[in-house]
């Protein structure tokens, strides 16, 4: 039997004032954004994992821009999110003068460009979804290299054509997985941001491969989940999300009407176990104790943009292209 603590009930909590934080944000708030002094102090992602800065980036200016085809969608889906920092893919962009494509690759040209802003002391990672340097598996010295050297094995397997038919998220995960250095939490990642492309393979509500995060977030929100694994608790948690919010009383704002999807719930699982550390020290699950990030206003603006196959950018009103964070 399913048994819940005082964490769950700040699950729900937490996901609709965070939602209405990425609201205020887009109404051009920059102050008195929420007056939960947790979230006033540190950083935490939206409820909505496809609203998030470096998501909206990768959906709007690396899949949906340039050539549609399977081959290079996934080409530029994966470089992208191997390093995942918006600045790395601008450089490398102006460096190719904006043609980043499998068809023009060359790894000693790539391998340049990037080596280039190592040595100009330019970060070239972000320190979300770390990638493993690869060193034992590929032999190179430096961690770009052997990423390169392993999208390059992808391609020369025509990974993409395999992925690009097999609507199932599933498939495409376990596709990812079967690659060096590509583990549960980070092959589903990449699943879920491939989901985001016209490409068609599968569908975010099918599918879900909890990370550590969430794994510590569930267990911080149930004392027992019965005969449920993580990945059915997460499913349970969306399928009940209407009610859970109504018998409550809290007001969720959804994303333009689309509910929360597994992916969703798996990261704000994350985020709650986070934010657990601050309200709720004394619970002692991971090991963690801190949050590590500072809440910090990000005034660039964006315009907010979500998978053309989800129906919402046409209904998403002109107030809203702002910024968010």
């Amino acid at each position: 039997m399913i048994q819940t603590t005082k964490i769950y009930e700040l699950y729900w909590k937490f996901a609709a004032e965070r939602q209405n934080i990425f609201y205020n944000r887009l109404e051009g708030r920059s102050i008195d954004l929420t007056d939960d002094p947790i979230l006033q102090t540190y950083r935490f992602t939206n409820a909505y994992r496809a609203s998030d800065r470096v998501s909206q980036f990768l959906i709007k200016n690396v899949i949906h821009t340039g050539d549609q085809s399977p081959h290079e969608v996934f080409f530029r889906t994966l470089l992208f999110r191997f390093f995942n920092r918006i600045s790395t893919w601008e450089n490398l962009s102006i460096a190719l003068n904006f043609n980043v494509s499998y068809e023009d690759y060359d790894f000693q040209l790539y391998d340049a460009i990037l080596t280039k802003q190592i040595e100009s002391k330019k970060k070239i990672y972000s320190a979300a979804y770390i990638m493993p340097s690869g060193v034992r598996e590929f032999g190179f010295s430096r961690k770009h290299q052997n990423n390169l050297v392993l999208l390059e094995s992808m391609m020369k397997d025509n990974v993409p054509d395999k992925i690009a038919g097999s609507n199932s998220l599933k498939t495409v995960f376990n596709i990812l997985k079967s690659y060096p250095t590509l583990g549960d939490f980070l092959a589903y990642q990449y699943t879920i941001d491939l989901a985001y492309s016209n490409l068609d393979c599968g569908l975010e509500s099918e599918f879900i491969v909890p990370g550590p995060g969430a794994l510590r977030g569930i267990q911080k929100c149930f004392s027992s989940t019965g005969k449920l694994t993580p990945s059915e608790v997460i499913q349970y948690v969306a399928e009940r999300q209407h009610e859970e919010f109504s018998c409550r009383d809290i007001e969720f704002q959804d994303l333009f009407g689309r509910p929360l999807q597994l992916i969703d719930c798996q990261n704000l699982f994350c985020e709650i176990d986070k934010y657990a550390r601050a309200y709720s020290p004394e619970i002692a699950i991971g090991g963690r104790s801190k949050i590590k990030q500072k809440f910090s206003i990000n005034k660039t603006r964006i315009n907010v943009f979500y998978p053309p196959k989800w129906g919402l950018n046409q209904s998403i009103p002109e107030k809203y292209f702002a910024t968010i964070d």
